[in-house]
């Protein structure tokens, strides 16, 4: 049995985490503005971006 190396997966984490903040930040523009919405937006927005900083920790742990 042979071992892979440099094993890199058919799919970006990272590129499809910011594609998802990105199209959260889209929706939350179609809310209709109401103090509800808003302050529920602003988790949202806050939420979806805190994968980002899943790279952060790639980063760190390959060097």
């Amino acid at each position: 049995m042979t071992k892979i190396q440099n094993y890199k997966p058919v799919y970006d984490l990272e590129e499809r985490t910011f594609q998802f903040a990105k199209a959260v930040r889209l929706f939350i523009k179609t809310l209709p503005k109401m103090i509800a919405n808003i302050e529920d937006g602003k988790q949202v927005i806050k939420a979806s971006g805190s994968g980002l900083r899943f790279g952060e920790s790639i980063g760190v742990m390959e060097y």
